[in-house]
This record gives C-alpha cells, structure tokens and sequence, in this order.
C-alpha cells in the first residue's frame, strides 16, 4: 500500500528526490515518515510530517539537507535529499501513522513501504 521509488546510486553532493506513493487508502490524514537502515545497525529516524503537512521533523544529521512534503492530493509524500553523503547511504522507507501525529520512532508507524535503496559514493 506505500510504494517507494527515487533510489538510485549518486555522488557525493548530488540530490535525489524520493517518493511514496499510498494506495488502498487515503492516507491523507495520516502522519507520514521516512526512516533508513545501513547493513549492520538498525532502522532510524529520518524525518516526518503531520497529515496536514504543517508540521515537519528532521534528523540532526540531515537537518538543512533533507525536505519532507506531502501532496495529499495525490496521496504521495516525498523526500528532498540535497548536497548527499557517503553516510546517507541507506535503504529508505516510508512508514504512516494512523494517529496523524508524528513520530520519530518506528514502532510508532503502521504500514510500511518496501525501501528504496540510496548509494552515495564518495
């Protein structure tokens, strides 16, 4: 039901846009977030946003580099990645969250998409 595209392998400074795209359901009035998992430690935080998309939550490590947004029209939440490093290599998943408000952990989500992989070479 939650559909993540965009990965691929980049550079280091290179952008990305990552898109989840929600299906079975309106998702529109679910909070919305994106975690990651590097082999070998375990799923984080990334970011999140409200259901109304007016409140968004970031990572220290990707604050300032990382835009979370919703087009709740279109049922699908991205993830702007700019000026991208080795560190933000990862698979990303997109998680929602019934309850509408947000959450930084990822026992707090509901569904969860399938991941996407994210390479960043130095």
């Amino acid at each position: 039901q939650l559909q993540a595209s965009g990965g691929g392998l980049v550079q280091a400074g290179d952008s990305l846009r990552l898109s989840c795209a929600a299906s079975g359901r309106t998702f529109s009035s679910y909070a919305m977030g994106w975690f990651r998992q590097s082999p070998g430690k375990e799923r984080e935080f990334v970011t999140a946003i409200s259901w109304s998309g007016d409140r968004t939550y970031y990572a220290d490590s990707v604050k300032g580099r990382f835009t979370i947004s919703r087009d709740n029209a279109k049922n699908t939440v991205y993830l702007q990645m700019n000026s991208l490093k080795p560190e933000d290599t990862a698979v990303y998943y997109c998680a929602a969250r019934i309850s509408g408000g947000s959450s930084f952990i990822a026992g707090g989500y509901d569904y969860w998409g399938q991941g996407t992989l994210v390479t960043v070479s130095s």
